[in-house]
């Protein structure tokens, strides 16, 4: 009994520092490809996608996503607590339809060090690596990476890939009205185009769109 929880202590220890060292790495190094992305791959979904610097985005994205998904992922610590009350709350009364809780830094560990999936296990390692990419990070290299490896679309990665494909046009060149359209479709960018936009999304937006000016981008370091 002894040797094995040795063993597992020794697995924990190696894990931790592996990560940390993993996550640090990215604070210079971008990620050139993350699990999710080479799964969706080898089953035949595509690869889409080309990195672009905070500078090359153009602030209007950041504030649509902002607006649209995490209103205090400037002010929290990479969890937003009473979000995740207000879902507990939710999901206790709704049965047929959850809610998430997820924020801009926690959506950011999912995409980029792990799987997707609703196990304890990866729910579990989702809330290390944000607490993890919290501390060692930023608040501006996370949005950084979230808007280079957040998914716009089949096989379709970051926001420039997006750019091109459905606006024909660099990031940096996104309109308020456009980055409105790719934050609205975030809960289910397979079903949405940002470039057809149904009644539903064009709502969506709108309703982005009039929050984004709210968004002070000037916290961000």
């Amino acid at each position: 009994m002894k040797t094995v929880i040795k063993f597992i202590w020794k697995i924990i220890f190696y894990f931790i520092i592996f990560s940390v060292l993993w996550v640090s790495a990215y604070i210079l190094i971008n990620p050139f490809i993350t699990p999710y992305q080479a799964y969706n791959f080898l089953i035949g979904n595509g690869l889409d996608k080309s990195w672009v610097s905070y500078e090359e985005i153009s602030p209007n994205f950041f504030k649509a996503v902002i607006a649209s998904e995490d209103a205090l992922f400037l002010e929290h610590k990479g969890v937003d607590w009473n979000a995740v009350e207000e879902a507990k709350k939710y999901n206790e009364r709704h049965t047929n339809k959850k809610r998430g809780a997820s924020t801009i830094t926690m959506q950011t560990a999912k995409n980029t060090f792990l799987w997707h999936g609703r196990t304890f296990v990866r729910k579990g390692l989702e809330l290390y690596f944000t607490i993890l990419i919290e501390a060692v990070w930023g608040k501006k290299r996370i949005i950084e990476v979230y808007a280079n490896v957040i998914e716009l679309g089949e096989g379709v990665y970051g926001v420039e890939a997006a750019s091109q494909k459905f606006f024909r046009k660099s990031a940096n060149q996104l309109t308020k009205r456009e980055a409105a359209l790719l934050a609205a479709i975030l809960p289910n960018p397979i079903r949405w185009n940002p470039s057809k936009p149904t009644g539903y999304i064009n709502s969506r937006a709108f309703t982005i769109q009039a929050r984004m000016n709210a968004v002070n981008l000037s916290k961000l370091k």
